[in-house]
């Protein structure tokens, strides 16, 4: 990758940009990975300058793992004036377009949350998680004791959107309209209030 030429920004533009550098590199590469060297070329600034904005660099890696995850808040937000049922199939129905159309990506996200999370004991890539888990919640109504079972819905909507986006592009059209449906029934099927309250007998 070349060196960009340097061009004056405010702080907040240069952290935007650096950050955005790292999101498009380490689809590629494993985010503990990433070279700030490379990063800083590609900038046009120094080593120096990168870290004076990320102190470390694994407060850069954290950074850039924590953009990923605003993206994929933003991108599977329901429609304004979407509720209920219908906003938790719309969260799903934007969930599997996300990892389906940018899979590799996806998986580079998943694989820096895990490699992050040995080095801090906080993980960037919760906020995800939570913001399912509490769209989730507020749109069916359930009550605080439903969110554990809620934030494990979550994972389990995850790993069935990796398998299903790892299948051949006639079984994922195929299949879709099916799994949408499956997983908005198992998230009603966790948070059951019954089981919730008195416990799977």
């Amino acid at each position: 990758m070349g060196t960009a030429a340097r061009v004056r920004m405010t702080p907040q533009e240069r952290r935007r940009q650096l950050v955005g550098i790292g999101l498009r590199m380490f689809v590629e590469r494993p985010v503990g990975d990433l070279s700030v060297d490379e990063v800083a070329a590609a900038a046009g600034v120094s080593r120096g300058l990168l870290f004076h904005y990320f102190p470390t660099k694994t407060d850069y890696h954290r950074a850039v793992v924590a953009a990923a995850g605003r993206r994929v808040r933003r991108n599977v937000t329901p429609d304004e004036g979407v509720s209920g049922e219908a906003a938790v199939r719309q969260v799903v129905e934007r969930f599997l377009d996300q990892v389906e159309r940018r899979r590799e990506w996806y998986v580079a996200l998943v694989r820096g949350r895990t490699e992050l999370s040995r080095a801090a004991p906080d993980d960037p890539m919760e906020t995800v998680t939570e913001f399912v888990a509490d769209l989730a919640c507020r749109e069916l109504a359930l009550p605080a004791s439903a969110r554990p079972a809620a934030r494990g819905w979550v994972a389990y909507l995850e790993d069935r959107a990796l398998q299903w986006s790892a299948l051949p592009e006639r079984e994922r059209s195929a299949g879709r309209a099916e799994l949408v449906t499956h997983c908005v029934r198992a998230l009603a099927v966790l948070t059951a209030t019954d089981g919730i309250r008195g416990g799977v007998s």
